[in-house]
């Protein structure tokens, strides 16, 4: 799939989409408490700060004129005390915007990382993980700033511009009116610049995203780049990369700075207006404590509506970021509980396929009419060519995708009727990628079952032949595994995989390629180990080293999506069929036909 590629450009929403702002000012309203105390404080501070011009007015053309030292000085301490209150009020706004900003990313970014864990497989194997990973990480991070102070600026300049407009015309309407008379140019041209605007922010979006998801997929596959000698290549793809995002956002750069030059601008040429108008046209001229007055509060006036620009420029990012959340928490999980779903009550392992038929893609059918039933305690080894199906049979027990046609039942009910919890708490997978996580080696095996004692995971480790190489490492069980286990094998990674996938004591055990990267001397000690943990469990075991797979009650092997032929070892060896053929060309280490 195109979407696939770190170098494609996700899909933009042309129009801005508002449900994005009723959704964020869920997260916005849980603190609103400390919202409320925050702009109390901003706007007592504000207010206190604008009285200022007003002293400074009764100073020049009173105090100093009438030679009132006494009144002189009680005006320079009561605009000291303004200045005071006013940068005390907003230091502990700051902090209280902090705490709920803090709280704000808290609840995004879990909410967005828990939705992220319930969407099904198809959702990971149609995108690159870099780019969701900048989602949970950069995104929230960018949006954090917005939702709090952004939100709380916005408010506080338009209050500002309010309070400075009453307190404009108290010391003089006229010039006042000029001051304001710039404000319709300075919305008009924001009102034409505004859908430009945010196309840039969202292609700056798109060129850090693709640029993530390039440099995660070439960390993963560092060894393959060096083995390869792909460096000069890889390198080449990063300059491209960079260079596009480098001109996404100039570009966006442009644009923002066109708004703040326009500001600018506007409030500079009313600036020069009011000293002109003050001085030459009006008769007689105005105070120099009204022109020192009225000056200053021009400059505070256009100074709130610059701030609002800067706000609207950083509002507009910030909704680039917060669509690609969204839309991200927007992803149906399509692999959910049903309405009404049962829980699956304790089992005993039997396993049906009714006529089942599946395809990852429409019209591309993966199993077709696929039946069968395996009985409580039974071994089924699935067998075949790669791309046959075999791993999708496991994939539907799991329900890891929603079964199209026909059903599959476990003790009688249907997967679809029951609760995923219930249904995969009592199952054992173990997936060709034996992944480890970053941690010691016990919770490790301890992943699936957390009440598991120490005891218990030794056990587990000696009957898989792990617990020797165990010991061995510097702390034992409680070695410290570096990311994707690094530092051990794929042989260790994979048997750690294999005691936490048995440690859980599932009634349904599935193994897929469980042992595929086990040395021979290994894999025989290891299948005695199987062969013991199967006794009284279901178990589904694909293998292509057909000499594990000998003892299981029953082979099936699946080709083009149907059971080409089914039977114990023997039955299908005398058959001389596809199972006979495959076994043979892999024991004349010949290519099977």
């Amino acid at each position: 799939m195109a979407r696939n590629r770190f170098d494609v450009d996700e899909t933009l929403e042309t129009p801005l989409n508002f449900k994005n702002l009723k959704k964020v000012m869920v997260y916005v309203m849980r603190y609103k408490g400390r919202m409320i105390s925050a702009l109390l404080l901003s706007g007592i501070g504000s207010v206190v700060g604008l009285t200022g011009p007003m002293i400074m007015q009764r100073a020049t053309d009173v105090s100093i004129p009438n030679k009132d030292y006494t009144e002189l000085f009680q005006m320079v301490a009561l605009l000291a005390l303004t200045v005071l209150v006013n940068i005390g009020f907003n230091a502990i706004r700051k902090v209280v915007v902090a705490q709920a900003a803090q709280n704000m990313v808290h609840d995004i970014r879990r909410d967005l990382f828990n939705h992220l864990q319930v969407l099904p497989f198809s959702y990971y194997d149609n995108r690159p993980h870099g780019k969701i990973l900048v989602r949970v990480v950069h995104y929230v991070n960018s949006v954090s700033d917005v939702l709090s102070n952004g939100l709380l600026d916005f408010i506080i300049e338009i209050i500002n511009v309010i309070f400075i407009i009453v307190f404009m015309y108290q010391v003089s309407a006229p010039l006042a009116t000029l001051t304001v008379a710039g404000l319709p140019v300075l919305l008009v041209f924001i009102f034409l610049i505004k859908p430009r605007q945010r196309r840039a922010y969202q292609q700056v979006s798109n060129k850090n995203s693709n640029l993530n998801a390039y440099v995660q997929e070439s960390i993963e596959g560092v060894r393959v780049t060096e083995a390869f000698n792909r460096q000069e290549e890889n390198l080449k793809t990063l300059d491209r990369l960079m260079e596009e995002r480098r001109r996404a956002w100039m570009r966006t750069v442009y644009i923002s700075n066109s708004v703040w030059f326009t500001t600018e601008t506007i409030s500079q040429i009313v600036y020069s207006l009011v000293y002109i108008a003050g001085v030459y046209w009006f008769d007689p001229m105005v105070s120099f404590g009204v022109l020192l007055a009225m000056g200053t509060y021009a400059s505070r006036f256009w100074q709130p509506l610059v701030n609002l620009a800067n706000i609207y420029n950083r509002f507009i990012d910030a909704m680039a970021y917060l669509e690609r959340i969204f839309e991200t928490m927007n992803e149906p999980p399509v692999i959910e509980d049903k309405p009404g779903a049962q829980a699956l009550p304790p089992i005993t392992g039997e396993v049906v396929f009714d006529h089942v038929s599946f395809g990852y893609e429409p019209g591309q059918k993966v199993l077709r009419d696929v039946s069968f039933a395996a009985e409580p305690g039974e071994s089924i080894a699935i067998v075949g060519p790669t791309g046959a199906g075999k791993t999708t049979i496991v994939n539907l027990i799991s329900r890891f995708y929603n079964i199209e046609e026909g059903e599959v039942r476990i003790d009688g009910n249907s997967v679809m009727d029951v609760t995923l919890h219930s249904l995969r708490s009592q199952m054992g997978i173990m997936l060709q990628d034996s992944f480890v996580f970053s941690g010691t080696i016990a919770d490790n095996i301890r992943y699936g079952r957390l009440d598991a004692t120490d005891s218990e995971i030794v056990r587990v480790s000696r009957l898989l032949q792990a617990d020797e190489f165990i010991r061995k490492l510097p702390q034992g069980y409680n070695t410290i595994v570096k990311e994707r286990g690094g530092g051990l094998s794929q042989g260790q990674k994979q048997l750690i995989a294999f005691a936490r996938t048995l440690l859980a004591d599932p009634k349904i055990l599935v193994l897929d390629e469980a042992t595929s990267s086990i040395d021979t001397s290994t894999e025989q000690l290891v299948q005695r180990g199987i062969n013991l943990l199967l006794k009284g469990r279901t178990s589904f075991i694909i293998a292509h080293r057909l000499s594990t797979i000998k003892s299981c009650t029953r082979i099936m092997y699946v080709d083009n999506g149907q059971i080409m032929e089914a039977g114990s070892h023997d039955e299908l060896m005398a058959k001389k069929g596809y199972y006979y053929e495959l076994y043979m060309a892999q024991y004349r280490k010949e290519p099977a036909v």
